[in-house]
């Protein structure tokens, strides 16, 4: 599989491949999956030539890291990347009563936001227990943006803790020091990672549904910047959630009717040119030039599958012109 080799601002490469893969849903994400059924997606992932991939503490407090791992860890370490991410704690809880909606079927325990240096040099060790991996490629601070913590103020405060609490020197020394590639932020707004740029030097950001056929704001606000201070960006979220793949989702709740409209409209320009809307979705995102890998998520062999195949289905150009003369891409933005 084809992907982008890249060198941090401390002379360490990656090798991405272009389509890797989200493991949030792996944490029984709405619903519980066996053991089987991911070690089968895992490994369908690994046999289509993903090298890449993504996993996190919150991703079913913990279910996430242990099944990548399972998998993972039989592998050669040099032979992929792997992120995770801090800034929450997993605390022993009662059963019942570790109080996270996304996730079902979830061990007793309870995440606890903490962006401290004790905090997110315990989560990064955690994380190495339960993936059963010598080292972790790369870590972002995760979701210290105001679609987690109720507003733009919010928000402020967390990446605030961050740096006054030792936070994120503690990712700064596991960088020196080689213990991790790379370091950044993973989050739903772009706005945090701009932020981040302000204050500090990271290197890669995870941002999640964005940027997509939907939504172009950070190739005006975000993107340029990060290309000018030598960081990249990962896209998770390239499908909206499910409304870019035939799901009834936008960020994980309702489609409003404007969005329904305008993925309408995107659809309609699609099938005229005789193009999946799933494949148009994943094939926009990737042509940035500040981004190294897409990550949508899946649950199946066939999703899987499914996603390979839409990132190498033919697109001719003239879809994208269309799609820019019908004022739903913007004249400027990058396409394949």
């Amino acid at each position: 599989m084809s992907g982008a080799r890249w060198t941090t601002r401390l002379g360490r490469t990656l090798d991405f491949t272009t389509l890797g893969y989200g493991s949030g849903p792996l944490g029984n994400f709405q619903r519980a999956f066996s053991e089987a059924e991911c070690l089968e997606t895992v490994n369908a992932a690994w046999n289509a030539g993903i090298r890449y991939f993504d996993t996190a503490p919150f991703y079913g407090l913990g279910l996430s890291e242990r099944r990548v791992g399972r998998v993972l860890a039989q592998k050669a370490r040099d032979e992929f990347v792997v992120s995770s991410k801090v800034g929450r704690l997993l605390e022993p809880c009662a059963e019942g009563e570790q109080g996270e909606p996304l996730f079902v079927a979830t061990p007793p325990v309870r995440p606890v936001f903490d962006y401290s240096y004790d905090g997110v040099l315990r989560s990064f060790e955690a994380t190495l227990a339960r993936t059963g991996l010598d080292r972790i490629d790369i870590l972002y601070v995760h979701d210290v943006d105001a679609l987690v913590h109720g507003g733009r103020a919010e928000s402020e405060a967390r990446i605030v803790e961050l740096f006054e609490r030792g936070g994120w020197r503690a990712l700064d020394e596991l960088r020196r020091d080689g213990v991790v590639s790379a370091i950044g932020a993973g989050v739903n707004e772009w706005q945090p990672c701009a932020r981040l740029l302000e204050l500090a030097d990271p290197d890669l950001f995870l941002l999640a549904g964005r940027y997509t056929l939907l939504e172009h704001e950070p190739h005006e606000t975000l993107f340029p910047k990060c290309i000018a201070r030598g960081a990249r960006v990962v896209i998770g979220g390239p499908y909206n959630s499910g409304v870019l793949a035939g799901r009834s989702t936008y960020n994980y709740g309702p489609i409003p009717d404007a969005v329904k409209e305008r993925v309408r409209a995107i659809a309609c320009v699609c099938d005229a040119h005789g193009v999946d809307l799933r494949a148009a979705a994943l094939q926009f995102v990737v042509a940035h030039p500040a981004v190294v890998s897409v990550i949508p998520g899946a649950v199946s062999r066939a999703e899987v599958l499914g996603n390979v195949a839409a990132l190498n289905a033919p697109i001719p150009s003239a879809l994208w012109d269309a799609l820019k003369a019908e004022r739903l891409l913007a004249r400027d933005v990058p396409t394949p």
